[in-house]
């Protein structure tokens, strides 16, 4: 898409193109691991991309996307406010933006700290709207003591975030989240890292069981988190293409 201008059919046909090559490689990887279709969930990530895109991928069948930045998120979600559409917010989140990601989101998964927890608490017993369903994001570098930067939270502190979050009024703990880690034990293996973090999810869910979502795996690794369990995969540029270059 990036550098050329393309009409509506094309554009549609390239998304049905590359929904149908997403499908595929979800529904081999489920066969391969045993699994029904229906326990994986895809949800596209159209960041960078026009909401226009999100409408036509509404008309292939598509109800779950996702966003990682509030201010074209926030829009994006204004301008398909018409469309049966689950919105994800799937990006690190700065507390004074609980507000505006509390009016359009249905689930965030980036959950990371307990600061967060108290502002969108706030925001979403302000709005009057129902539970926020939250992730929490496992930085499971942060077991090897690397990757202090980033965000998410250590193995060893998802207990006490999970359990402020459950305290929290007007937030539903839904479950955990990760992006395979680019140092530590785990770096270069997506697939262990995968069902690490699906080892925390059986201890998180001893505690609560309805917090039962794992989202694990994109484009270049969906199937390797297929394997070890996910049941929500993020997939942008394998559906909709190579990300235009941001200015």
């Amino acid at each position: 898409m990036a550098g050329r201008l393309v009409s509506a059919g094309e554009r549609r046909a390239e998304l049905a193109a590359g929904l149908a090559r997403v499908e595929e490689r979800i529904a081999r990887a489920c066969d391969a691991a045993g699994r029904a279709r229906d326990e994986v969930t895809l949800i596209v990530v159209t960041k960078t991309y026009p909401a226009q895109d999100v409408r036509t991928l509404a008309e292939l069948g598509v109800r779950q996307v996702a966003e990682n930045r509030d201010q074209e998120a926030a829009a994006k979600a204004a301008a398909c406010a018409d469309l049966p559409l689950v919105w994800h917010f799937v990006g690190q989140l700065q507390t004074n933006k609980a507000r505006s990601v509390v009016s359009y989101a249905d689930y965030v998964h980036a959950i990371d700290r307990a600061r967060l927890v108290t502002a969108l608490s706030a925001a979403v017993v302000s709005a009057g709207r129902a539970p926020l369903h939250c992730l929490l994001q496992v930085a499971l570098e942060k077991e090897s003591g690397l990757g202090a930067g980033r965000g998410g939270v250590a193995p060893d502190g998802v207990a006490e975030l999970a359990a402020a979050v459950r305290a929290a009024p007007g937030l539903r703990l839904a479950g955990l989240m990760t992006v395979a880690p680019l140092a530590g034990a785990y770096a270069g293996s997506p697939g262990a890292a995968f069902a690490r973090l699906k080892e925390i999810s059986r201890s998180l869910r001893g505690d609560d069981p309805a917090a039962n979502m794992v989202s694990a795996g994109m484009s270049a690794d969906l199937e390797e988190a297929v394997t070890a369990g996910a049941t929500h995969v993020r997939v942008g540029s394998a559906v909709l293409g190579v990300r235009p270059a941001l200015g």
